[in-house]
């Protein structure tokens, strides 16, 4: 019972500090908030937000709205929108826009001409706007074993890792739930795409470690990150069960979680990607961003 009460106190005690600040006005709050110093980040740990999560908001006010907090960077963003981040001073944190979708993927050859020219196109284009990250998924198994999806994705993947690598992108694969979210998908164990990342053996594949879906197909969150890190260029985050606010309503403890990712030395981004069930979906935003920065 003490455990599970300094939990929730501690995320609490991080919580309490600016929960006092939030009002309706949720923009022009944050920016007063901001300018008084008193949403100052400790810098160990670079923040951004995803998109979609956020779709309630122009993506120029969500830009506002990152900037206030101490964000660095949106994420899950394609070249139409580039643009509006610069103008901003953000970075595209996970580029997109050259996958078919998260269904038809690199694990299936019938689909590798498409990716291959959809790939070959963006990743010059995302060197060329100085981004670095490119989103990239295995697609459904359709009755593949776990050999036959690596085999098929090693092949076409190396189609264009020669490209990515002469323009310093990285192909970054995404670890997705088949439980609840993604049934079917196939790289839903960080085993897995690290058996592929190892096939590769370029620096220019990585993983995205989503620790929502990770915690539903794998748990062992900590344990899993400190092992495998070296294969790990980007993380998303939400509370588990839900995907909602990662408070304390859920069942994961994201300090210790987030200390564990700083303690590998990892320089990349972490994005928030949980869907606010908060009326103040600003304040839930900022929240989550304070409880992960440590």
């Amino acid at each position: 019972m003490n455990v599970k009460h300094n939990r929730r106190s501690a995320i609490k005690n991080i919580l309490a500090g600016t929960a006092a600040l939030t009002t309706s006005a949720m923009i022009p709050s944050l920016a007063c908030a901001s300018e008084a110093g008193l949403y100052q980040l400790k810098g160990d740990i670079n923040h951004s937000v995803c998109r979609w999560c956020f779709n309630n908001l122009s993506l120029d006010e969500l830009c506002k709205v990152a900037k206030q907090i101490g964000l660095k960077a949106i994420d899950l963003v394609g070249p139409k929108d580039w643009a509006t981040l610069k103008k901003h001073g953000l970075d595209s944190s996970m580029c997109n826009g050259a996958e078919i979708n998260l269904t038809d993927g690199w694990n299936s050859p019938q689909f590798h001409d498409t990716l291959v020219k959809n790939y070959s196109e963006m990743i010059p284009l995302v060197a060329k706007a100085g981004y670095k990250n490119l989103i990239c998924f295995s697609g459904n198994r359709r009755g593949m074993d776990d050999e036959t999806g690596l085999k098929n994705s090693t092949e076409g993947l190396k189609k264009v890792l020669a490209l990515a690598e002469k323009h310093k992108v990285v192909l970054v694969m995404e670890l997705l739930n088949s439980k609840i979210n993604h049934q079917d998908y196939q790289c839903d164990r960080t085993s897995w795409g690290v058996q592929l990342a190892k096939r590769l053996g370029s620096e220019n594949f990585k993983l995205l470690y989503d620790i929502y879906h990770m915690q539903i197909d794998e748990g062992d969150v900590i344990h899993t990150i400190r092992d495998n890190h070296q294969y790990i260029a980007h993380y998303h985050t939400a509370g588990v069960p839900g995907r909602n606010e990662i408070d304390e309503t859920q069942e994961l403890y994201y300090p210790a979680i987030m200390k564990a990712i700083k303690d590998t030395g990892f320089k990349g981004y972490v994005a928030q990607e949980f869907i606010p069930l908060q009326e103040d979906k600003v304040a839930s935003l900022r929240e989550a961003v304070q409880i992960c920065d440590v």
